[in-house]
C-alpha cells in the first residue's frame, strides 16, 4: 500500500527518525512493555546490489545494512529488536543467513532471534534438516498464510513455528471471524505458536489495495475519525489473557460439534482458555481456500488436570458475531464459571468466541466516542514551512514509489526554503512491482472536477522531469498501472499530458521553456471531460478530452528515481 523510507537511502546516509514506525514500537511499548518488535525486510534501497536487482550478491553489505537498523533502534530509541526476518515473501540464501547471525553477534547482539522465511514452509523446512549450520541459527520457521496447516518437515525441525503473516481480509464480522478461528486453529492444526496480522490499523486510503484489512480503522487522520472494528475485540480474548513467553498446553484442541479451543499457562499456575466455533461461511479469510465443515451447537465438558485441579472459579469473557441478525456482542465479560472437582461444561453457540481464565485483568475501554468521519478536505493546501516536523513526511501524502521528505534548502534564500523533497535516486531492490517514476498520492479517490497547483524544482539536468496528476486511480502493488491526467515538464523544455503513470497514452506534447534548477508553477485544470493545463500562471494547453478514469486522487511525481523538489502544494 505504499513505501516507507529507509534508515539509509544512499551508502553514506544513515538516519533513525524517518517515518512512522518508531514513533509506532514507541506507542506499543508503553502500552504492553512486555511487547515483541520484528524486523523484516520488504525492499532494500539500490546501493545494496550493487546495480543488481538483489540482496545477496553482497551479503556482508546486506548484514551490515540490517544489523545497523537494529543498532539504530537501541541508540536512539532504546528500543530492543527481539526477531529479524531474512526478505518477505521471496528468496533466501544460507549463507545470508549464517553472515546475519555472525554480524549479529559481532555486535552483542545475541538476544535478537532470526526468523526464515517468510514464504512458505518449503524450502526452508527442508534445506535445515540438510545444513546443520543454519539449522543452528535460524530460530523461527515463519510462513505466511499457512491455512492453519503445516508440513511433516517442518514439525521434524523441532523449531517454533509461527505465522508469521496472515489475516490480510476486510476488518467486518467475517474478518473478525477469520481472525477468531486462525488465532486457534494455527495452532491446534499447524504447532503454531504466534500469528501476525497484516496489518495492524487500517491506515492508508481505502481505494489503494486492501482497503481495511487491518485489525482496526483509522484512515481519516485529517478528521481523527477512527473505528475499533471486531477484529480488535477478537485479539482481545487471547492478548488481554496471555503474554509472549506463556505456553500452549498440548491439548487435542478440536470440539466435537465443530470448532477449537486452546489453553495456555505462564507456568506459575494461571490457566487461559480460548475457545471458537466459527461457521465456515463467516470464517473465510482472504486466502488459503477455505474446505468446508460443519459446527453446530454443542454442549462442551472441560477436565482440569495436575496443578489446575485446584481452579475453582474461571472468569467469562464473551463474544458472538450476530451477521445477518446485526446484533453482535463483543468482549463482553459474563458470570465467573465454577468449576467442580476439576471440571465445567458449557452450552456453545455458534459464531462465538470463549475466554475463560483465571486472571481477573481484562477490561473493554469505555473510550471516548471519536470524532466524526469528514471527507478529505476539498480544499488543501501545504507550503511544508516547518522547521522541526513530528515526522520526516508532510502529511495525507501517500508514498507509491520513491519517498517525498521534508526538505531545507540551505541555499534557496527565497520562497523555497522549505520544500517537500523526492529522494529515492535508484531503483530499489523491489519487492513488489513499483513504477519506474515516483509518486505520492493526496485526497479523495472520489474527487471528480479539480484543480491541482504546485511549484516544482527539477534537479535532474537534460532527461529530468516531475508532474502534477488528478483523477490518479490506483497504486500499491498496481501501481504501475496507475491511470489519471498526468501532466509534466522536462529538463530538456518540452511537456506532455499523458492518461497514464506510465506515460505511455500521450495526450498532448509540446514546448514549455522550463528548465532545470528553476522554480515552476504548474497548474492542472479538470472539468468533466476536458482539461487544461497552466505554466507559472499563464495557459500552456487547453482542452484536452479525457475520457477516463472518471475519478481519482490529486499526485505529485517525477520521470525518473532522480531528486526533486515541490513546494506550494494546492488542490481544490
Amino acid at each position: 500500500d505504499g513505501t516507507e523510507p529507509s534508515h539509509m537511502h544512499y551508502e553514506n546516509d544513515e538516519n533513525y527518525f524517518r517515518g512512522y514506525e518508531w514513533w509506532l514500537m514507541k506507542q506499543a511499548k508503553k502500552r504492553n512493555p512486555k511487547i515483541k518488535l520484528i524486523g523484516l525486510p520488504w525492499t532494500f534501497p539500490a546501493w545494496i546490489g550493487k546495480g543488481e536487482n538483489w540482496p545477496y550478491d553482497y551479503p556482508d553489505v546486506t548484514a551490515y545494512y540490517v544489523v545497523s537498523w537494529i543498532l539504530g533502534a537501541k541508540r536512539y530509541h532504546d528500543l530492543d529488536i527481539d526477531y529479524i526476518g531474512i526478505w518477505n515473501e521471496r528468496a533466501f540464501s544460507s549463507k545470508y543467513i549464517k553472515l546475519l547471525r555472525y554480524t549479529l553477534d559481532k555486535h552483542g547482539l545475541q538476544q535478537v532471534r532470526i526468523v526464515a522465511s517468510d514464504r512458505l514452509w518449503e524450502p526452508i523446512s527442508f534445506v535445515l534438516l540438510l545444513d546443520s549450520e543454519l539449522h543452528g541459527v535460524v530460530d523461527v520457521i515463519g510462513a505466511h498464510y499457512p491455512g492453519t496447516k503445516t508440513v511433516p518437515n517442518a514439525l521434524l525441525t523441532k523449531k517454533k513455528l509461527w505465522s508469521s503473516e496472515d489475516y490480510s481480509t476486510f476488518n467486518d464480522e467475517v474478518g473478525a471471524g477469520c481472525w477468531a478461528r486462525i488465532l486457534n486453529q494455527n495452532y491446534v492444526n499447524g504447532n503454531m505458536t504466534s500469528t501476525i496480522a497484516w496489518n495492524l490499523v487500517a491506515s492508508y486510503y481505502e481505494e489503494l489495495p486492501f482497503g481495511r484489512c487491518g485489525l482496526m480503522t483509522a484512515q481519516e487522520p485529517w478528521s481523527g475519525h477512527y473505528k475499533v472494528e471486531a477484529p480488535i475485540w477478537i485479539t482481545a480474548h487471547t492478548t488481554q489473557f496471555t503474554q509472549p513467553g506463556w505456553s500452549y498446553l498440548q491439548v487435542d484442541g478440536q470440539l466435537e460439534g465443530g470448532g477449537s479451543f486452546v489453553a495456555l499457562t505462564d507456568g506459575l499456575g494461571n490457566l487461559t482458555i480460548i475457545i471458537e466455533t466459527m461457521t465456515h461461511n463467516h470464517s473465510q479469510c482472504i486466502r488459503p481456500l477455505l474446505p468446508h465443515f460443519s459446527v453446530t451447537p454443542q454442549k462442551a465438558t472441560f477436565y482440569l488436570r495436575g496443578s489446575f485441579y485446584m481452579v475453582q472459579t474461571l472468569q467469562v469473557w464473551h463474544s458472538r458475531l450476530g451477521f445477518e441478525s446485526g446484533n453482535s456482542s463483543l468482549f463482553q465479560q459474563l458470570h465467573p464459571v465454577m468449576v467442580w472437582k476439576g471440571s465445567f461444561s458449557l452450552y456453545l453457540n455458534v459464531d462465538e468466541v470463549y475466554t475463560l481464565t483465571t486472571l481477573k485483568t481484562g477490561q473493554k475501554c469505555g473510550c471516548p466516542e471519536p470524532p466524526p468521519p469528514q471527507p478529505f478536505p476539498s480544499n488543501y493546501k501545504d507550503d511544508f514551512n516547518i522547521r522541526n516536523p513530528p515526522f520526516s513526511e508532510a502529511p495525507n501524502f501517500a508514498d507509491q514509489t520513491g519517498v517525498f521528505e521534508y526538505f531545507i534548502n540551505s541555499s534557496d534564500p527565497g520562497d523555497h526554503v522549505f520544500t517537500l523533497r523526492q529522494v529515492v535516486v535508484q531503483r530499489p531492490i523491489t519487492w513488489a512491482s513499483d513504477a519506474d517514476q515516483t509518486i505520492s498520492l493526496i485526497g479523495n479517490f472520489q474527487w471528480v472536477n479539480m484543480t491541482v497547483t504546485c511549484d516544482i524544482y527539477i534537479e535532474k539536468q537534460r532527461d529530468g522531469g516531475v508532474f502534477i496528476a488528478g483523477r490518479v486511480d490506483n497504486g500499491g502493488i498496481y501501481v504501475r498501472r496507475t491511470k489519471g491526467v498526468f501532466f509534466w515538464v522536462f529538463a530538456d523544455g518540452t511537456y506532455r499530458v499523458t492518461g497514464d503513470l506510465a506515460g505511455e497514452e500521450i495526450l498532448m506534447k509540446g514546448l514549455s521553456g522550463v528548465r532545470d534548477n528553476a522554480w515552476h508553477t504548474l497548474t492542472l485544470n479538470i472539468q468533466g471531460t476536458s482539461a487544461s493545463g497552466l505554466l507559472n500562471g499563464y495557459p500552456l494547453w487547453e482542452n484536452v478530452t479525457i475520457s477516463k478514469p472518471s475519478n481519482g486522487w490529486a499526485a505529485i511525481g517525477t520521470r525518473s528515481f532522480e531528486f526533486a523538489q515541490f513546494d506550494n502544494f494546492h488542490v481544490e
